[in-house]
Formats: structure tokens, sequence, C-alpha cells
């Protein structure tokens, strides 16, 4: 099922902090994608802001979200919105000063290509999740 990288630069988070943002991912991910919440992974790492950078400018604080799902199982809509939200998450809990170039980048997997459990995807995620459904092909 889903696995939610979330990095941030900046000031040290607080366990509160991190905690808003796991339970915040792991909700949004339920809500919007449709995925299930027990097999919602979420890791916050916590990175240098040496490291970061904005149009060749340093920056205070910073966040980038990587979340991987299997593909063709959310629609374009699902996708805007899990962007949108996750966006308001993290302006919440880092503040205002986050970067608009902020990314949400959702990374559609094929079911064969990544697993959990000692299970592919394909094998796995149809058997244990009522709500997976493969989002039929858009007609050209």
């Amino acid at each position: 099922m889903p696995f939610i990288n979330v990095k941030v630069a900046g000031p040290p988070l607080d366990h509160d902090q991190i905690s808003c943002i796991q339970g915040r991912m792991t909700a949004l991910t339920a809500s919007v994608l449709r995925k299930q919440v027990a097999q919602t992974t979420v890791l916050v790492e916590q990175v240098s802001v040496a490291g970061w950078s904005v149009g060749a400018e340093p920056v205070d604080v910073a966040a980038k979200v990587d979340a991987i799902v299997s593909a063709g199982t959310n629609t374009p809509e699902e996708k805007a919105r899990f962007i949108a939200e996750v966006n308001n998450v993290l302006r919440a809990v880092l503040g205002s000063d986050l970067p608009n170039a902020t990314h949400v980048i959702i990374h559609d997997v094929p079911e064969e290509s990544w697993g959990y459990g000692g299970l592919a995807q394909v094998h796995g995620a149809r058997n244990t999740n009522p709500q997976h459904r493969p989002i039929a092909p858009r007609a050209s």
C-alpha cells in the first residue's frame, strides 16, 4: 500500500509536529486516495537546510513529499486534491515561510514493481483492500 516520504528542511521538528504530519498524511491518503490506513506508511525525514535552495537562493524552511501508489488506482482529480491538501498540511505545520516551490509528487508504480510483506502489490493489494479498484483507461 502507499508509502509517503516527507522530507523537511529547517528548524528541527518536535514530536508533535512529526506526529501531526504522519497522522494527517495517513488520513489524506485514506480519504482522498482511497487507501487503507493500516497499510499506509509515512516516513518523515529531516534534512539539512544548507542543502536546499529555491531559485538558487537559500531558504529557511522547505519540504518535499513523494507518495508512492499503485498505478491506475487514482483519478487525476483525486491526485490534484491530494496535492493541494498535502500542501495545506505542510503550511499548517511548517509555517507560511514554506516556499511555493514545495513539491508533492505522486509516483504511479506498476503493481508488479513494488510490494510489502514479501508480496508484490499485484498479489497483495487486490486481496486485502476492498476499495482497490484500478481506474479504467480513458478513451482517446
